[in-house]
């Protein structure tokens, strides 16, 4: 009796493994826990990474831009200058010019200041905009008046009050135009449309 006491039960684990496993359940939920801090850490890691590089574009595109339009304020308070400029040509009299040598000499010396300072202004990123015979540019052009101009398309620049600027692209100041409105029907037209209905209404 004592003998089958002794004797092990064959289907019972050993003893050291026994003990050792709640300690391998332990372990294998810390693995769990360090691996799911890990991805944590390394989601914040690279969002991280992606806000300093949207901080860094964001930056330089301001900084870019701060460049290109430091000078805006400056550039629209000297377009009058290159306004005075060009009404000073446009007031002399066609021909007038060539019948008074001294008179032809101030023009050219006008103009001459006039393209010299269009120049500057081009070499900062500044252009004129002078858009008689284009097509009515809301974004650039402001409509002073609309009038019915024969020959001229709907929606066609037709006068230029005062030129535009453009500073880098964007738009320092609208050039004041007249646009040509779609030309009514004269009468003749008219009349002529009217009998041809009526023609078509008795055939």
């Amino acid at each position: 009796m004592a003998e089958d006491e002794k004797k092990s039960d064959p289907n019972a684990a050993p003893a050291g493994e026994a003990a050792s496993a709640p300690g391998n359940g332990e372990a294998t939920g810390t693995v769990a826990v360090l691996e799911a801090r890990v991805a944590e850490l390394t989601d914040r890691l690279l969002r991280a990474h992606a806000d300093m590089d949207n901080l860094r574009k964001r930056t330089e595109r301001e900084r870019e831009e701060t460049a290109k339009y430091a000078i805006s304020k400056f550039a629209r308070d000297v377009l009058t200058v290159g306004d005075n400029l060009q009404r000073a040509t446009a007031a002399v009299p066609a021909g007038a010019a060539e019948a008074d040598p001294a008179l032809k000499a101030l023009i050219d010396g006008v103009s001459m200041t006039e393209r010299d300072f269009l120049n500057v202004l081009e070499r900062n990123g500044v252009t004129r905009i002078d858009p008689a015979g284009e097509a009515f540019n809301p974004h650039q052009h402001q409509a002073m008046a609309e009038i019915e101009q024969a020959g001229a398309a709907p929606g066609t620049v037709v006068q230029v009050y005062q030129p535009g600027y453009l500073i880098e692209g964007r738009v320092l100041r609208p050039a004041m135009v007249v646009v040509a409105k779609g030309a009514a029907q004269r009468p003749a037209d008219a009349e002529g449309t009217a009998d041809a209905k009526a023609s078509g209404g008795d055939a």
